[in-house]
């Protein structure tokens, strides 16, 4: 809720007071539930974390190219330790931060979608100004 009222764009403030203990009953809210909730006002404006994934995927598959590059270095100057070892790490590394990538940017497209299917307007009127003098 406090979410829609940022993005709608409503004046917001601050009152302080004391919140007295519940009167009768128990919360119905586990732990669990309020993860939930928390994750769902994370998720509901913003598509920032499926954009991670894109990152997440480009720095790993950015760090195994720079990896290959040092074992072959290293393959070159002081001989091979245990073979296979580079080309299977370097593919691992490598194949799962293109993977990935791919996650991220089929996150994006879902995330643009679940942002249209909203159908949240583009702007909000707050006040009109007409000849009428209002």
């Amino acid at each position: 809720m406090k979410g829609l009222f940022a993005w709608v764009g409503f004046r917001t403030t601050q009152i302080e007071y004391v919140r007295l203990s519940r009167a009768a009953g128990k919360t119905k809210f586990s732990a669990w539930k309020l993860w939930n909730f928390a994750l769902e006002g994370l998720t509901s404006f913003g598509t920032l974390p499926l954009r991670v994934w894109t990152y997440i995927g480009g720095a790993t598959a950015s760090f195994a190219i720079l990896y290959a590059l040092y074992l072959t270095l290293r393959t070159l100057l002081r001989g091979v330790d245990v073979p296979g070892y580079a080309s299977i790490i370097t593919a691992v590394l490598f194949l799962g931060g293109a993977q990935l990538v791919g996650i991220g940017v089929i996150g994006e497209y879902v995330g643009r979608i679940y942002m249209e299917a909203k159908r949240r307007p583009v702007y909000i009127v707050r006040k009109v100004y007409g000849s009428d003098g209002a």
